[in-house]
């Protein structure tokens, strides 16, 4: 039996029934024989960073810190909020920045909302810079995504769901070469 992949799936949005959240819940149920999805639901319960507080953190930002480097690799889907990243979702990440959790981790970064183009650069850019992995070829942005996902997860368009697919395909496959 070969072992599961551990991917941590973070939603930027924390909105419960966000599009977001239901796209990841639809990508763990497309690759359960192969991935144990780790959802990550403290988004919100993060502080505001503060650089002050990068030597002794609280048990949230320890919590989330310890789920990034356990998780084989890291799946980010997020909405845009004009034009830009979502609060919580950057907060998360700066809260990484000086203990290197996303350093060479391989990461797959989805933006899914109505346009997704500024906010989508933004964040690649930054995850760029803390250095997450592969994540310049482990990306998708999917516009209109109200559209083409229905109110029960199920991708609804099928361009969505082979691009979808094969960049999950890349992303498991990057994370093997990880492993060796």
């Amino acid at each position: 039996m070969t072992k599961k992949i551990n991917i941590l799936a973070v939603s930027g949005s924390t909105r419960k029934q966000s599009s977001n959240h239901r796209l990841l819940k639809a990508i763990a149920t497309m690759y359960t024989a192969s991935v144990n999805m780790i959802f990550f639901e403290g988004l919100a319960a993060l502080p505001p960073f503060n650089p002050d507080d990068t030597d002794a953190p609280i048990a949230e930002v320890m919590q989330w810190r310890s789920m990034i480097a356990a998780a084989d690799g890291v799946l980010l889907c997020t909405p845009e909020y004009a034009h830009g990243v979502p609060g919580a979702l950057k907060n998360a990440i700066d809260w990484t920045v000086s203990t290197n959790e996303f350093s060479q981790k391989p990461t797959a970064l989805i933006t899914a909302s109505t346009d997704g183009r500024f906010g989508h650069e933004s964040l690649l850019e930054t995850l760029k810079t803390i250095e997450a992995g592969h994540v310049s070829s482990l990306q998708l942005l999917i516009q209109f995504v109200q559209t083409k996902i229905a109110a029960d997860g199920t991708i609804t368009d099928a361009h969505t769901l082979s691009a979808v697919k094969e960049l999950m395909d890349k992303f498991l496959l990057r994370i093997k070469e990880n492993s060796y």
